[in-house]
């Protein structure tokens, strides 16, 4: 099986208990899942690229399955503000679901007005222009950012580094065969090509054809670095926001509380997939 294969991991368990007494049913089932955080935003300026949302998937159980009647939690992370000012651009926020926990969004990328390092995230932000350090990656969730106007990390790569600055690219997971997950491109200058995103929603960085690229919406994508221009266009772009996709059996159907945006598919292959998109709240299963 492929390290990025779609697997079950909790069977369906129906057993009844009680010895004289009336039988009571208990009910659990699998529950296969992604969960993204939201992407770092760009630096200003020659800016690193933001890294790519920390990256969780179906490889080991949910703790207990899915037990029907029962509550869980679910948070959709956003994705961080690219750098207008000295600052580097903001790491976007976590993602949640039950006990797992995409964690510390992106991190954000370098800004050549002055922090010049990356921000340490789910994937790392791009260092920026003239020596600034990538930030480091989450263990198992993704990538760091590389240095001197380098791509933001992605979830299956690190960053570029200044040489071609793109960002990292992302993961094609079997949940729906979508890429997401990755690298914001580093800034360069006025006079060069832009830096491109990494695969699965990093933007690119600004460069000759204008300002730098948002990450995409819900596939948690790094925000690109913005270019030297003294202008808006070295303002670094925000980053993409987060998304929980669950897949089950579809003799199941969910409830998707308030709070939160979803919805869920027709069955199809003896499964149904909810996609939550944003907000937070509770899900449950009949």
């Amino acid at each position: 099986m492929s390290r990025y294969g779609l697997r079950t991991l909790v069977g369906d368990n129906r057993k009844v208990t009680g010895l004289g007494k009336k039988p009571t049913a208990i009910t659990s089932f699998a529950v296969e899942y992604l969960v993204i955080a939201g992407g770092g935003g760009g630096g200003s300026g020659l800016g690193g690229g933001g890294g790519a949302g920390g990256y969780v998937r179906s490889e080991s159980s949910l703790a207990g399955g899915i037990t029907i009647g029962n509550t869980y939690a679910v948070v959709i992370g956003g994705g961080g503000a690219g750098s207008t000012t000295t600052a580097r651009g903001v790491g976007g926020t976590n993602s949640t679901f039950s006990s797992l926990t995409a964690s510390v969004g992106g991190g954000g990328g370098g800004s050549r007005f002055g922090t010049d390092s990356g921000a340490t995230g789910g994937s790392g932000g791009g260092g920026a222009g003239d020596g600034g350090a990538g930030g480091a990656g989450t263990a198992g969730q993704g990538f760091a950012g590389s240095s001197d106007r380098g791509g933001g990390g992605g979830a299956s790569e690190a960053g570029g580094t200044d040489a071609t600055g793109e960002g990292g690219d992302g993961i094609t997971f079997g949940i729906d065969s979508v890429a997401r997950g990755g690298g914001g491109g580093g800034g360069t200058s006025a006079a060069s090509a832009p830096r491109a995103g990494g695969s699965g929603g990093g933007g690119a960085g600004g460069g000759n054809a204008g300002g730098p690229v948002a990450g995409s919406t819900n596939l948690g994508g790094g925000g690109g670095g913005g270019n030297n221009n003294a202008n808006t266009e070295s303002h670094g772009a925000n980053g993409g926001s987060g998304v929980v996709i669950l897949r089950y059996p579809d003799t199941y159907t969910i409830t998707i509380g308030a709070g939160l945006t979803g919805t869920e598919s027709a069955a199809s292959g003896g499964y149904k997939r909810a996609t939550l998109t944003a907000g937070s709240g509770n899900v449950s299963w009949a």
